[in-house]
């Protein structure tokens, strides 16, 4: 299945999760995933988040990625991915001066029977 992002709407989400200034993202989402473009301009992040029943995979495309992830600052830079496993949390923040630019894959974990 091809996901074209460029023909996805773009949302803009003010203060995502807490953060600052605004998150703004083309997705795709079904019962199974959320797929996400995202973008955050210098200054903006997204808010300090546990991820309780999901894990999430975030590709670095472009600008440079500061997470505070577990009370540790990681920075990530393009070409290199931040996995933020299911139970964990982690903020985003762009302290750069150009955009930051990823790619976002959650997975939507179910309880086993669930998935039977």
């Amino acid at each position: 299945m091809k996901i074209d992002f460029n023909k996805i709407e773009e949302t803009i989400v003010p203060q995502f999760k807490g953060g600052e200034g605004r998150y703004i993202m083309r997705h795709y989402t079904d019962n199974n995933v959320k797929i996400m473009f995202g973008k955050l301009e210098p200054g903006c992040s997204i808010g300090l988040h546990r991820h309780e029943q999901n894990s999430e995979v975030m590709y670095i495309l472009s600008g440079v990625a500061t997470y505070i992830y577990e009370g540790e600052e990681e920075i990530v830079m393009p070409g290199q991915v931040h996995y933020n496993p299911m139970g964990k949390q982690h903020t985003l923040i762009n302290r750069g001066t150009e955009d930051l630019t990823f790619f976002a894959v959650v997975p939507e974990h179910l309880p086993k029977k669930i998935r039977e």
